[in-house]
């Protein structure tokens, strides 16, 4: 399921009435996806956003307080993992719960602003097109966190700001002195101080972030080697933007960049990428697993036209029918995607995600008691199903069947433990509790959701409601208390009791 994180849509979007996907390309699309945009010159560690924003929250926020245009998927998230967690082990980060946020931009770029998530868009999945590539992107930004280099950025900018309202003060006193004794020349250089000191401050930092992302190279590079991986993808992907940006580059101060220089950046990799490894290829398997969810981005991003110039129907492999099975289903021919999707399911019997496309396609289509057989079965063969639990539950609550909406509590409950702050999960089980007439239940699980989008004040009218509910004390009134107190800077309180 392929979902904007805090919507309880998927960016699958239909049209009305049935047809092909080779006459969808004379169909004007619907599609919200955001138009295909040249790719980012910044694989960045964004110290300026990190300054401007110093904790970013995990869940995405809708409607007038809309941030973080965020895509959730178990398939995808799943390789994220698969990819990043040797890295992890060698950078000494398995333990600290580094998650990979995935943004709904069509750019390359991927960042860190703290030492707990990774953010990468959506541009860099779909344009690597190998497994190594990605992996030297999340080598790097590792790089990042372990050199602590937000806190020491944010350091450096207290330092900063200390010496700029020093020299601002003197600059104060030089023009008031200047005007006091009507001497002009000491005005002006009182002006001058006031100014001098952002320009300086600035190149500073700037100097400071470009060592800090040679020294995130450095690191990456060590990471790759540590885990027997090749430094070619990090090697390939730097040096692509380095192309990019060689011609403008003889016309930019190298001082107001915040990376090193294209030409000077790539002698120093090229040094430092002779690994042992450096020929070492992608296992098979991984590379198939990548093509897939590149595939998948395509399927649910791009407009059906451009679908099918990416992957024709003379392409015959699994990512090219994933693609068009994605996009016939989107563009409103729910049979013809169907039958599709059964026939790789034929192929490759053990694939979770296909057994999660033909549910999503079903319920998304109005058929929730035909999505629910291959949405178990989904739920059965994912290594993390969390996710396509909150589909399941979806699924057995739509068919209005209260035997089946009282099986979707437990699993939602399941859910929720494992994505604590899934509005949607919520929200499902808001309306489950409903159903059931468990009002305190239905207020809280409610509440909770308007919190994990970012709406306090509604999450806060229910809460205070579903504390009038449960008996005082108990763990309902406690969770609903403790979203009717919350305040920036606590802990989250989007949690559920045993």
């Amino acid at each position: 399921m392929l979902t904007l994180a805090g919507s309880a849509h998927s960016l699958a979007l239909r049209t009305e009435g049935p047809f092909d996907l080779s006459e969808m390309m004379a169909a004007k699309s619907p599609s919200k996806a955001l138009p295909a945009r040249p790719a980012s010159r910044i694989v960045a560690f964004a110290v300026a956003a990190a300054i401007a924003m110093p904790s970013v929250p995990a869940r995405a926020q809708t409607g007038s307080s809309a941030g973080i245009p965020m895509i959730r998927d178990a398939e995808i998230e799943q390789l994220m993992r698969d990819y990043t967690a040797p890295l992890l082990r060698a950078a000494g980060l398995s333990h600290q719960n580094v998650q990979v946020v995935i943004i709904n931009q069509n750019v390359f770029n991927a960042f860190v602003m703290d030492a707990h998530r990774i953010f990468v868009f959506t541009g860099a999945l779909k344009q690597s097109t190998t497994p190594n590539q990605l992996i030297g992107v999340f080598a790097h930004e590792m790089g990042h966190i372990v050199g602590g280099h937000l806190s020491k950025m944010r350091q450096e900018m207290a330092n900063a700001q200390t010496v700029a309202i020093i020299a601002m003060l003197l600059g104060v006193g030089a023009v008031a002195a200047g005007a006091k004794s009507g001497n002009m020349d000491m005005g002006n250089v009182g002006a001058a101080a006031l100014s001098a000191p952002q320009s300086a401050i600035i190149h500073s930092l700037l100097a400071y972030q470009r060592a800090q992302e040679e020294q995130a190279d450095r690191a990456g590079v060590r990471f790759l080697t540590m885990t027997h991986q090749s430094a070619k993808g990090m090697y390939e992907t730097f040096k692509r933007f380095a192309d990019e940006t060689m011609f403008s580059a003889a016309y930019i101060d190298p001082y107001v960049q915040n990376h090193p220089m294209p030409a000077e950046r790539m002698a120093a990799l090229a040094e430092l990428v002779k690994t042992p490894y450096w020929d070492k290829k992608d296992p098979p398997e991984l590379q198939f697993r990548h093509d897939m969810m590149r595939a998948k981005l395509f399927g649910f991003t791009e407009r059906a036209e451009l679908v099918l110039r990416r992957y024709p129907l003379s392409n015959t492999s699994m990512p090219a029918r994933y693609a068009r099975a994605i996009a016939t289903y989107r563009f409103g021919d729910l049979r013809s995607a169907i039958a599709q999707i059964d026939s790789m399911i034929a192929a490759m019997p053990d694939y979770p995600y296909f057994y999660e496309l033909k549910g999503q396609a079903l319920l998304e289509n109005g058929h929730p008691a035909e999505a629910i057989a291959p949405l178990r079965r989904a739920v059965q063969l994912a290594p993390t199903p969390a996710l396509i639990q909150i589909l399941l539950g979806q699924a057995l609550i739509a068919t209005n069947n209260l035997q089946m909406t009282k099986e979707a509590i437990p699993l939602l409950r399941a859910a929720v433990a494992k994505e604590p702050e899934s509005g949607d999960a919520y929200e499902q089980l808001g309306m489950a509790y409903g159903h059931i007439g468990d009002l305190a239940d239905a207020d809280l699980a409610s509440a909770q959701a308007a919190f994990a989008r970012g709406d306090n004040k509604t999450a806060r009218e229910l809460a205070a409601r579903a504390k009038m509910r449960f008996p005082v004390g108990s763990p309902g009134w406690v969770r609903a208390d403790d979203i009717v107190a919350f305040n920036k800077g606590k802990q989250s309180p989007l949690r559920i009791g045993q």
